[in-house]
């Protein structure tokens, strides 16, 4: 497990999942904080999709929040020079990255990195919000953190 000061990918922000934690590995990055296992993928991956949802070029993206400002004051940027979802296209976006991993075609990512991470047997992390939020010392059962099982 590790707190590595990033948002959940579940938490939103304008209404939209995952822009959050872009975000903060953004800011990370800058400040030579981010964690070197998260800058490989930096631009990639889920911070492609949601740049592509928003149609944003992520290296614009990343220029605008060196620039500074608040999550919603460089989520209104993306609105201008990309594109504002609708209420129904943000209900859409949501659901489906909540769901990644689950019966698609990352469920064997989601497999394997649940093994690499010692959660192999950890049945209830269908998802990669899950797997990354109990990767990250979030995950709760009742009042517990969970903690990943030792092999």
């Amino acid at each position: 497990m590790r707190e590595l000061g990033l948002r959940s990918p579940a938490s939103k922000v304008g209404g939209i999942v995952y822009f959050g934690r872009m975000l903060d590995k953004i800011r990370q990055h800058v400040k030579g904080e981010l964690s070197a296992d998260y800058e490989a993928n930096l631009g990639r991956g889920f911070d492609a999709s949601c740049c592509t949802f928003l149609r944003v070029d992520y290296h614009q993206l990343s220029e605008r929040v060196k620039d500074g400002g608040s999550d919603d004051e460089v989520l209104q940027w993306c609105f201008s020079v990309g594109h504002q979802p609708t209420n129904d296209e943000a209900y859409v976006w949501n659901e489906f990255m909540r769901k990644r991993g689950w019966n698609d075609e990352l469920s064997e990512i989601l497999k394997r990195r649940k093994k690499e991470a010692g959660m192999a047997g950890r049945s209830e992390i269908q998802t990669m919000f899950t797997f990354i939020d109990a990767d990250e010392g979030r995950l709760l059962v009742g009042n517990q953190k969970l903690q990943p099982a030792t092999d």
